[in-house]
């Protein structure tokens, strides 16, 4: 016979596997994730038409096979300013999201996108350097793109959604 506690875990894994996640934590977890895109992509995309971004880009877009044709085509601030433009119109569209199930599927694949080539940069970059004992840590570069991991995750949840309500749309049950 199980002890109380394990009876008590048990009850609960098993209560929480027949009920539906409270709504009210979906929409605070929802939103919570919302803003954590928002906010970081809104500040991101302002600072790209400043000077101080467009330099701090270079070595991140020049190092980067297959960014750095951004350079030649449109110029060091050109470049700065399109991705700048892009991540402002990603923002607007995840604010929108919530409500315009359109909007919803252009954030996630706008959103997607974007956080798809600033994670795949972590492959071409140095993103690592070793400490005492030799283990591998993350250095600036590194610890400023991994929060990108997780935007891309958001990303991707946010153009399912849009895309089932679409899909919800043209066929309702």
């Amino acid at each position: 016979m199980p002890n109380d506690s394990a009876r008590s875990a048990f009850d609960a894994a098993e209560l929480l596997s027949r009920t539906e996640p409270p709504k009210h934590l979906m929409f605070a977890g929802r939103s919570l994730a919302l803003t954590g895109v928002i906010l970081p992509l809104f500040l991101i995309g302002i600072l790209k038409f400043t000077q101080i971004e467009i330099d701090a880009l270079k070595p991140l877009i020049g190092g980067t096979p297959w960014l750095a044709w951004l350079y030649p085509v449109f110029g060091e601030a050109g470049a700065s300013y399109l991705l700048g433009t892009v991540e402002l119109l990603t923002v607007v569209l995840f604010a929108a999201s919530p409500w315009s199930a359109r909007a919803g599927v252009a954030a996630g694949a706008l959103g997607s996108l974007t956080f798809a080539v600033t994670v795949s940069t972590m492959f071409a970059l140095p993103i690592w350097e070793e400490s005492l004992g030799g283990f591998p840590w993350l250095n600036a570069t590194g610890q400023f793109l991994i929060k990108d991991v997780a935007l891309l995750g958001v990303s991707i949840i946010v153009l399912g959604e849009g895309l089932a309500r679409l899909k919800q749309r043209r066929h309702p049950v």
